[in-house]
C-alpha cells in the first residue's frame, strides 16, 4: 500500500493511474491562483524512498501501464535524477508505456535538447502544462513567473523533443475589466504553440488565497460570472487556429460547462453548445459542485 503525503493532486486525466511522488510540495510555489501546495514545504524526495514506494506498487499493481510524477513540478527535478526513477519504472513494470507529470515552462528551458529527448525515451512522453494566460501583464499580476515568449519558446522545445504536452488555460483570470486583453492574447499565444491537449479550469479563489490574488493583482478586480465565463470560452474555442489538431477539453470540477472535442474540426459544434448554454441557462454543472 502506498502512502501519499496529503494533499495529492493530480490532472482528471490520471485519475485511474499510479501515482508517484518523486517530489513534495511546488518549486516555484508562488501562483497567487494556486493553492495546492501553499502548506507544503518544497522537497526532493530521497531515491531510495521513492524506490521502496515504486516497489511497493509494483506488488500491488504489477500490470500498471501509465504512472504520473507527482507532486507540483517534477520536471524541476535533475534530468539524471529523473532518468534514474524512470529506468527503475520501466524496470518495474514491464507494461509500462507512458509517465507523466506537471512542468513549468523554465523546467522545459533549463533542460538541454539532449535532455529532454533522453527522458522521453525513458517513456516520460506527457507534460502538463499551465499557460494560464497569453496576457503578459495579466502572467506578471499573477506571478506566473514565466511570460508569453519564455511560455512559447518551452512549448517549441518540448514540441521538438517530441513530448507531448497537456496545457491549461484559465477562465477569468483577467476578471471583467481584462477579459478581452486575456482571451486575446492567449488566442494568439495557443495560435503559434504546439501543444498536443488543451483544457480550460474556470478561476475559483478561496477565502485567503483570494486576498493574496488581489493584492498582487493591485488593481480593481472582478470576478467573472458564468455568462461572462461562457463568453470567454466562446471567444476561445471560435478563434483557436492551432498549428496542429488539438484535443480539447474543459472537464475540469472548476468549470460550469463540460465540453469535449477536437480542434478545429469541432469547433462549430462546440461553439453551438456553449451558444445553448448561454441562450437557456442549461447543462452548467452547479456552483457547490465545482472544486479544485
Amino acid at each position: 500500500m502506498i502512502h501519499y503525503d496529503m494533499p495529492l493532486y493530480r490532472p482528471p486525466s490520471e485519475g485511474n493511474n499510479l501515482i508517484i511522488q518523486a517530489t513534495l510540495g511546488c518549486h516555484f510555489n508562488q501562483c497567487s491562483f494556486c493553492s495546492m501546495y501553499k502548506q507544503k514545504t518544497f522537497q526532493v524526495r530521497p531515491l531510495n524512498e521513492v524506490f521502496a514506494e515504486i516497489d511497493r506498487a509494483a506488488r500491488v499493481w504489477p500490470d500498471a501501464q501509465r504512472v504520473f510524477l507527482a507532486d507540483g513540478d517534477a520536471l524541476t527535478l535533475s534530468a539524471d535524477h529523473l532518468l534514474k526513477i524512470l529506468e527503475k519504472l520501466s524496470n518495474s513494470f514491464a507494461k509500462l508505456t507512458r509517465v507523466s507529470c506537471y512542468a513549468n515552462p523554465s523546467d522545459i528551458l533549463r533542460k538541454s535538447d539532449e535532455e529532454l529527448s533522453l527522458l522521453r525515451a525513458h517513456k516520460l512522453n506527457l507534460l502538463y502544462l499551465g499557460i494560464e494566460s497569453g496576457s503578459a501583464t495579466i502572467l506578471k499580476k499573477i506571478t506566473k513567473g514565466a511570460s508569453p515568449r519564455s511560455i512559447q519558446a518551452a512549448l517549441d522545445k518540448a514540441h521538438h523533443a517530441k513530448l507531448k504536452v497537456s496545457a491549461t488555460v484559465i477562465l477569468g483570470l483577467g476578471g471583467q475589466d481584462r477579459s478581452d486583453e486575456h482571451i486575446e492574447g492567449t488566442i494568439a499565444l495557443l495560435n503559434n504553440a504546439p501543444v498536443t491537449y488543451l483544457s480550460t479550469l474556470q478561476l475559483f479563489l478561496e477565502t485567503d488565497e483570494e486576498r493574496e490574488f488581489l493584492r498582487k493583482f493591485a488593481e480593481p478586480f472582478q470576478m467573472q460570472d458564468d455568462h461572462a465565463i461562457l463568453l470567454e470560452q466562446r471567444k476561445l474555442v471560435a478563434n483557436i487556429d492551432p498549428p496542429n489538431a488539438v484535443i480539447f477539453r474543459s472537464n475540469h470540477a472548476s468549470n460550469a460547462l463540460a465540453l469535449a472535442g477536437n480542434l478545429p474540426r469541432d469547433r462549430d459544434r462546440l461553439v453551438a453548445q456553449i451558444d445553448h448554454a448561454i441562450s437557456h441557462n442549461q447543462h452548467l454543472r452547479p456552483r457547490h459542485l465545482r472544486r479544485l
